[in-house]
């Protein structure tokens, strides 16, 4: 996707729907204002972004919680919306959900995913007991990326599978 004259932010915007047309989806994460403010409560790394001048050419979004519920997840057994509302804040966190990355295409294969995830990651782990990391997969690209995180971070990759 070239440049089309919109902003970095409107492409942004464009391609999360496009990769994940969670507007349609009401079990998905809508990045709601209440939602943002509960990812925030739960940890300040959840959500990653790089800018440049024009705004932002990635952003990132995971999510520590427990390994009761991202067992739940990966058994189909709670929706993604289900897991950012019981995970509750203050709890130790043993899982992190890599839940989106979205990058500008003449951004990508620069290595930004893996700089922001791990950041993340770390700042999480700083303070938690992280043991594992999950995703639900969305595009061979996601879980190329993912598969890279987790070898990076020393930790185990658990999928939902589709």
């Amino acid at each position: 996707m070239a440049n089309t004259g919109k902003s970095n932010f409107e492409r942004l915007i464009a391609l999360a729907d496009e990769a994940f047309d969670y507007r349609s989806d009401p079990d998905q994460i809508e990045m709601t204002d209440e939602q943002r403010e509960k990812l925030m409560a739960i940890h300040p790394a959840t959500m990653q972004a790089e800018n440049n001048e024009n705004g932002p050419v990635a952003w990132l979004l995971v999510l520590p919680t427990t390994l009761p519920l991202m067992e739940r997840f990966v058994q189909h057994e709670i929706s993604e919306k289900e897991l950012l509302e019981l995970t509750l804040v203050g709890v130790p966190y043993e899982a992190i959900y890599l839940c989106s990355a979205l990058v500008l295409e003449e951004y990508r294969r620069k290595g930004i995913t893996l700089r922001l995830t791990l950041k993340a990651i770390d700042e999480i782990r700083s303070n938690n007991p992280i043991q594992a990391l999950f995703v639900w997969p969305f595009s061979e690209g996601g879980d190329h990326a993912a598969e890279k995180v987790a070898i990076a971070a020393a930790l185990p990759l658990i999928s939902r599978a589709h």
